[in-house]
């Protein structure tokens, strides 16, 4: 793991709650208007994950998750401010192309089979499932948010980097091994 950071990754604040609280390992990602002709890559493997409220609404998650929009992650920080809590690094990445695929995804992560499937078809049909390893920051940094992190971009280069010294997983070895299985499961059913 890098010792600072100063790599972004723009994402649902539910879903960065959801990252923290272990309940999901994984970031499914199409990638943001401003991607460029190319579409959304894993241009990093190491990132803050930058909680993001727009386009994120109830109706976007499965219902029991739905109150995650509650999390301190998914709500409104204060006035002009970012908070970076979570840290992630990118164990595996799986390209989907085939739809058939998007139903065993609603097992290992909160969004709903319509959002998943709006993803999917947005522009090109496909879609990235990344495998992640979430670290929690003890005290969140507060970061000036800028008005150059604004818009439909995944990546996001901050200011300065700030140190990963002090995070601890979110997961332990062996809860972490597990959504990594559920994970490669549904790798190998695409085999």
């Amino acid at each position: 793991m890098l010792t600072q950071n100063q790599i972004a990754f723009k994402e649902w604040g539910a879903v960065c709650a959801a990252l923290g609280q272990g309940l999901q390992s994984v970031i499914v990602r199409k990638g943001g208007i401003h991607e460029g002709q190319q579409g959304f890559r894993v241009d990093h493997r190491e990132f803050w994950l930058f909680p993001t409220r727009f386009h994120q609404g109830a109706e976007q998650l499965q219902p029991e998750y739905r109150d995650l929009l509650t999390a301190p992650l998914a709500m409104e920080p204060a006035s002009g401010k970012i908070m970076l809590a979570l840290y992630a690094v990118v164990e595996n990445v799986l390209e989907i192309k085939e739809p058939f695929a998007l139903p065993g995804l609603n097992s290992i992560q909160v969004l709903n089979q319509e959002t998943i499937q709006q993803r999917f078809e947005y522009k090109n049909p496909g879609l990235f499932v990344l495998l992640v390893r979430a670290y929690q920051q003890p005290q969140p940094f507060e970061v000036e948010n800028e008005t150059r992190y604004a818009g439909c971009r995944t990546w996001v280069e901050l200011s300065h980097e700030f140190s990963t010294s002090n995070l601890t997983p979110a997961l332990t070895d062996e809860q972490f091994r597990l959504q990594q299985q559920a994970f490669e499961q549904i790798v190998s059913g695409l085999r």
